[in-house]
């Protein structure tokens, strides 16, 4: 297992200040592995409730009896099966002096998100856990990551053929188990249908529309299913950014599939051979390369947008930064140069800087404020 010194520290930070800290992320992804890590560096004593045992939830059936008299660090691990646990924590957590820190683990069940926000509001704080990202990785494993993606077991299986037979079992797995536990009541059979769909709709702008019509259902039924994947961190969607020009632009909102190993998945690409002859290599390769320049520049979701105009003009990331605006371009090139397009964009914009991602070895300007940045050099020269 790869370390995940930063994740650590973040979240012990998040405790040193808050009674709870609630580590949230994909199934699968390495939160129980870390709060064990976690515990073992930093805390003593620590108490985990999985709460995927009977044998935990019994002894959380009184949690104001199972938890008052516990100190040091108290993991509760897939929290969101026992959702009238929260209550009991607002009371632990306005103790003083504080005996314990909780720090709860959720696989993104969103009545969960919504029940312990209001009765937590004020003494929670939220991490987020992502996949392995080139950071974690290195960049002189940047190929293999993109074809496996960066679900922990899946990045560091022993073959490529190996962490195939990993994501083919997680999609199996999630789709048929998981997300009932986490309150979503769509079938399995049809959200699965939904996902190899918009596998195929990857970095495109969202079509309800189309996607209704062949499911013989209502737009606001496939906005459902999307949402439902959205919540389990499957699918980023990335909002519009509006600016008041003279130009009709885009009001949907792009959909990326986040990791990319459960693209190919979904996609049914098992090698490195198949993905580069596959329609879809140019749209794999931007959504990989954006999850990585987000977690590069370490912005939050909320500040990521992409902007298009009707006229075709398009930039794929745009970060805001207390109104001061940055854009991304990625290009699967070694030899990228300015467009117009980029130009009157950059203008009609007025970005602080554009870069324009590429897949060459060096990094080099331009044009007056916009450089070509190497895909592998993104750690050093993005930030």
């Amino acid at each position: 297992m790869l370390p995940r010194t930063e994740h650590l520290r973040s979240i012990q930070a998040l405790l040193e200040d808050s009674p709870v800290v609630a580590l949230v992320g994909a199934r699968q992804v390495g939160k129980t592995t870390l709060a064990r890590e976690l515990a073992r560096q930093h805390w003593a004593p620590t108490h985990l409730f999985d709460l995927e045992s009977s044998t935990d939830l019994t002894r959380l059936g009184d949690p104001m009896l199972a938890l008052s008299e516990l100190e040091g660090l108290v993991v509760l691990d897939e929290v969101q099966r026992r959702p009238d646990v929260f209550p009991t924590l607002r009371v632990l957590a306005d103790r003083r002096p504080l005996p314990a820190r909780f720090l709860v683990l959720e696989s993104a069940s969103p009545e969960l998100l919504r029940q312990s926000s209001e009765s937590l509001a004020g003494r929670i704080a939220y991490y987020e856990l992502p996949v392995f990202s080139l950071a974690e990785t290195g960049p002189e494993r940047m190929d293999q990551l993109w074809l496996r993606g960066g679900f922990p077991a899946s990045f560091t299986a022993r073959s490529d053929a190996g962490s195939y037979r990993w994501r083919r079992d997680f999609v199996s797995t999630f789709l048929e188990r998981d997300i009932a536990r986490l309150g979503i009541t769509i079938p399995a059979a049809t959200l699965e249908r939904f996902w190899s769909m918009l596998a195929h709709y990857h970095a495109q702008v969202w079509n309800g529309s189309e996607l209704a019509r062949a499911f013989g259902v209502s737009h606001h039924t496939v906005r459902r299913y999307l949402d439902a994947l959205e919540a389990t961190f499957m699918v980023r969607s990335l909002k519009p950014w509006s600016a008041n020009l003279g130009k009709r632009q885009v009001k949907s909102p792009k959909v990326y599939v986040r990791d990319s190993g459960l693209l190919h998945r979904l996609l049914d690409i098992d090698s490195r051979e198949r993905l580069e002859r596959h329609p879809k290599v140019s749209a794999s390769w931007e959504g990989f390369i954006l999850e990585n320049a987000i977690r590069a520049l370490g912005v939050e979701d909320r500040q990521c947008y992409f902007w298009a105009a009707h006229s075709g003009a398009e930039i794929d990331l745009i970060v805001n930064r207390g109104g001061r605006l940055r854009g991304l371009e990625v290009k699967r090139t070694s030899s990228p140069a300015v467009t117009r397009s980029m130009r009157n964009a950059a203008e009609d914009l007025q970005l602080e800087r554009l870069d324009v991602i590429h897949a060459g070895e060096e990094t080099f300007p331009l044009a007056k404020g916009i450089r070509a940045v190497a895909a592998r050099r993104i750690l050093e020269d993005l930030p």
